[in-house]
């Protein structure tokens, strides 16, 4: 999901609904597949979590539509979960040389420059600017590209084809990821320029 984008409608303040659990499942999986990566090398149980985090991250948002069980927590872990994937990825597979450290500072520095436009934006009385396809798309490329990488690892056939696929969707994911920056940015200089600062208790 891109970063920045609005979040879901909140209609129910229920905590143990299916998407939540789904939610709650990823981002208990963080640490394990850190250890089993880092730790103990276990290429294919790593990649048994990543796999089953991008099918719950889509599964969860279907699930809370059609459920309706869409919720103030759910808002906050779908999300969450996101982050933490697209931050201790990247920095995980460099440790093991899957990829350069350069692709960490470009995938870690675009989200930290987004990170620093969210003051400007409130203080336009504005939460967040619209969903970005092209950044779901991004996303959606890097998310593919990490569990693509990683069964690229060993010396099989499968690991051979898989190779060139995983660095095509990293190449894509990273494009997109910093065109859709430049056009954030763009609607945050458009944002402040044409709205008027609010003053701070109407924040």
């Amino acid at each position: 999901m891109d970063e920045l984008a609005a979040e879901p409608a909140i209609t129910t303040d229920r905590i143990f609904t299916v998407p939540n659990v789904l939610s709650l499942m990823r981002l208990a999986g963080v640490p394990i597949f850190l250890v089993l990566l880092l730790v103990y090398e276990l290429d294919g149980w790593a990649l048994i979590i990543l796999v089953f985090s991008g099918i719950s991250d889509w599964l969860d948002g279907k699930l809370a539509r059609l459920l309706n069980q869409t919720s103030k927590l759910g808002a906050i872990l779908d999300p969450l979960a996101d982050r933490l994937y697209m931050f201790v990825i990247p920095i995980a597979f460099a440790w093991r040389d899957f990829i350069p450290w350069w692709v960490v500072a470009i995938l870690i520095g675009r989200d930290a420059i987004l990170a620093c436009m969210v003051p400007f934006v409130r203080s336009r009385g504005v939460d967040a600017l619209p969903v970005s396809y092209l950044g779901k798309a991004a996303t959606f490329a890097l998310m593919y590209a990490f569990p693509v990488i990683l069964a690229a690892q060993g010396t099989t056939a499968f690991a051979a084809v898989m190779d060139p696929i995983g660095h095509a969707l990293l190449i894509w994911g990273m494009f997109l990821y910093l065109w859709t920056m430049l056009l954030y940015l763009v609607q945050v200089r458009l944002l402040v320029k044409h709205n008027p600062r609010l003053p701070k208790h109407k924040r």
